[in-house]
């Protein structure tokens, strides 16, 4: 799976969610067993994350500088 994946759908969660948002992907296989994943959300009170169905969200590839300037805004 991707790194990355952008959310197409935000209806359950405006206020964690931004359709069109790039968000980074961590890797959780419980979660993905149950048509889950988890993301760092707009709430950046949680280190781990949060689950949300991965029908929210398709998986993009971003070319190595997108990757780099992403992961690096979230410090």
């Amino acid at each position: 799976m991707s790194e990355f994946v952008i959310c197409i759908d935000n209806e359950s969660n405006p206020a964690s969610l931004i359709v069109g948002k790039v968000y980074r992907l961590l890797s959780d296989a419980e979660a993905e067993a149950h048509d889950l994943i988890r993301i760092l959300d707009e709430d950046k009170s949680e280190p781990d994350g949060y689950l949300y169905p991965a029908s929210m969200f398709v998986p993009i590839d971003l070319p190595e500088v997108a990757k780099q300037a992403l992961t690096a805004a979230e410090v």
